[in-house]
């Protein structure tokens, strides 16, 4: 696929199904994620990736910090529980915040997001489907310590990755005018 094709064109795909990306796939993700701009050449990003029954074990880690917060009933916990479970793979994208004189937090956590979005990109490249997914489970301080994470690192979000259950939507088509405009 032609990168230009592929940045036009990328769309979330939500309904994921077995199998999840080969050993060769995931290496063209991360690669493609390294590639992100990076003030500082901080690398201020890592990777975990979820699969097999440790996703089921993430969902119990999910359930746990609902049931932390008061929501104890059935419906929540068993959503929290099954949240994992809609794709053959997960990564959590992770910044890594460091201390730097010249390249505040701020930055660090945009060269992350940046990061994530190379990932969809190569994804969606090699017709692998993928949704970028946050909420208050991202940002949960339970699930946080939970996932290993240090005091100095975040969620970025959850890449649920996997196989299209159907046919990727079209790109909607934007104007862009409705978001460009000129300065002076």
């Amino acid at each position: 696929m032609e990168a230009l094709d592929a940045l036009l064109n990328r769309v979330s795909v939500a309904r994921l199904t077995d199998p999840a990306p080969n050993a060769a796939q995931r290496e063209a993700l991360f690669q493609a994620a390294l590639r992100a701009p990076d003030h500082g050449q901080l690398r201020p990003w890592r990777f975990l990736t979820i699969e097999g029954q440790a996703r089921e074990a993430l969902g119990e880690l999910f359930a746990q910090a609902v049931q932390a917060k008061g929501e104890q009933g059935p419906e929540k916990l068993d959503k929290a529980r099954a949240m994992p479970l809609r794709a053959p793979l997960l990564i959590v994208v992770i910044a890594t915040l460091h201390e730097h004189p010249k390249v505040p937090a701020y930055e660090q956590r945009l060269a992350a997001g940046c990061a994530a979005h190379g990932l969809l990109l190569a994804a969606h490249a090699q017709g692998i489907g993928a949704v970028w997914r946050t909420g208050d489970l991202a940002y949960d301080a339970h699930v946080q310590q939970g996932l290993g994470l240090a005091t100095n690192e975040e969620v970025i979000g959850y890449m649920y990755v996997g196989t299209p259950a159907k046919e990727p939507r079209d790109a909607p088509v934007l104007q862009t005018q409705d978001f460009v405009q000129a300065w002076g």
